[in-house]
């Protein structure tokens, strides 16, 4: 790789690196999953920079890639085999992505997680890819894959079940 396209990848992972982490989070890794994750996918983009380079969408190839690592380590005997995690540093490491480290953003991030964890794995990687990495409909139906009404249809039935998570109604005072 020449130094301009060795610069341009490094630009690029900079600037996404927190976003990589935070998203594995969400999509149901321990933190310290969560950067081996993004680590291997920086890599696999690194080793294919010409691929992401050229791709019409980077955000959204970076964001497959990560999905397919992280589908890549629950297929092995290591996650299969794995202790129950721990649910104190997942909320302090949301509580981290949230900005704000005081007692109620722990208990938000908590919520958050839990209502996450309620949702199946393909809807709660369309919310995690649409609303918490920020890309268009677009991007997350390239990234996972799939049709761009897929992503409308899987949002709305997530948002109902989140609108009905009684770990979410908690933190807005509302009864379940």
């Amino acid at each position: 790789m020449d130094t301009s396209a060795e610069s341009a990848y490094a630009e690029f992972v900079t600037t996404r690196w927190a976003s990589l982490v935070r998203a594995a989070v969400f999509l149901g890794a321990q933190p310290h999953e969560a950067e081996d994750l993004a680590q291997t996918a920086c890599l696999r983009c690194y080793t294919g920079w010409e691929k992401v380079s050229g791709a019409a969408d980077r955000d959204a190839y970076i964001y497959r890639i990560l999905l397919n690592c992280l589908r890549d380590a629950r297929r092995t005997r290591w996650w299969r085999g794995r202790v129950d995690r721990d649910v104190t540093s997942v909320s302090d490491a949301l509580a981290g992505a949230i900005g704000d480290d005081t007692e109620d953003s722990i208990a938000v991030a908590d919520a958050v997680h839990r209502a996450l964890a309620a949702l199946t794995k393909p809807n709660r990687e369309v919310v995690v890819l649409r609303y918490f990495v920020q890309l268009t409909e677009a991007q997350t139906a390239e990234a996972l894959g799939i049709a761009p009404g897929t992503v409308k249809s899987r949002l709305s039935r997530s948002l109902a079940m989140l609108a009905a998570d009684h770990h979410l109604h908690d933190l807005t005072g509302r009864s379940s």
